[in-house]
């Protein structure tokens, strides 16, 4: 019975990106530059924002979850450094997405069909930690730029501070603004995913050999950490669950599209994408098994 609750937990994930995969590759048009933006501007924060907003969670236990995902970045970002200089690969190709994992397009979805609505509060969480880390330390790494400023300016990152402020104070937005920021971000898990299949049917990939080594690597650093620090801050099941399932995500197509835009090696970055994506297919079900 277990494992039919994990199909129907990771089979709508998948199903989804199918569809973006199959659109692609029957030649129909999808803009992912557009849907991405559409997504990363708009649904996600408004998706953030109402979720720290109208949270049931205790502000202590997001507290403590907030210190365990910043420790446990701080531990695989160490790790990762430590294996990049080892086998002496290239800092602006590998580092960031050995570190960064798919929080977005498959952690959101995945947590809340797995633990429903307080899981993917917990999950927001860690997606929005993770995104503002990326966005300053992940682009810095990938092209010696990124700085505060430009960090303050992500959409994502202002829906954050403001979903905690509203929280911490015991706010709440009007109903009809909190209807519309909840229809719009409902928009952001399913354009995630769709664009996720669409985006691994355009990359054109090389050396799969090494990738699925580095795949392992990552997986096997995340997945050790997490626990770790997991079990270092006593999380409660829930949030224990979310924080494992969300640092053992897949590396993120936003690596690809970092890596191509600031020059480093896209090929590679696109090989780990797919190769690491695919492999999710197998350790996620497995992993949701012990998790739920």
């Amino acid at each position: 019975m277990i494992f039919f609750s994990v199909l129907e937990i990771v089979v709508p994930v998948f199903f989804l990106s199918l569809i973006g995969f199959v659109w692609v590759k029957t030649g129909l048009d999808y803009n992912v530059q557009f849907v991405t933006r559409l997504s990363m501007t708009l649904a996600v924060p408004c998706l953030i924002f109402v979720s720290l907003m109208k949270t049931d969670i205790k502000p202590e236990n997001l507290m403590n979850l907030s210190f365990a995902t910043m420790t446990v970045y701080a531990l695989v970002t160490i790790l990762t450094f430590i294996f990049v200089k080892i086998f002496s690969l290239n800092n602006r190709t590998f580092l960031a997405p050995l570190i960064f994992g798919n929080t977005g397009n498959i952690g959101l979805p995945l947590s809340y069909f797995a633990f429903g609505a307080e899981g993917l509060d917990y999950a927001v969480v860690i997606f929005a930690l993770m995104g503002i880390y990326a966005f300053t330390f992940g682009v810095w790494i990938v092209s010696g730029g990124g700085g505060l400023i430009k960090t303050i300016k992500e959409p994502m990152v202002g829906a954050t501070i403001l979903g905690a402020l509203f929280l911490w104070q015991g706010w709440e937005t009007p109903q009809f603004i909190t209807s519309t920021c909840e229809l719009v971000g409902q928009m952001a898990i399913p354009l995630m995913l769709i664009t996720l299949g669409v985006a691994i049917a355009r990359l054109k990939p090389h050396n799969l050999f090494k990738a699925t080594g580095y795949a392992f690597v990552k997986l096997t650093i995340c997945t050790v950490c997490s626990l770790l620090v997991a079990y270092w801050f006593s999380l409660s099941h829930i949030p224990m669950a979310i924080l494992i399932l969300q640092l053992t995500t897949p590396v993120a197509v936003t690596s690809y599209l970092i890596a191509n835009k600031y020059e480093a090696d896209s090929e590679s970055v696109a090989s780990l994408v797919i190769v690491s994506t695919i492999l999710s297919i197998v350790y996620i079900p497995i992993l949701l098994l012990f998790l739920i």
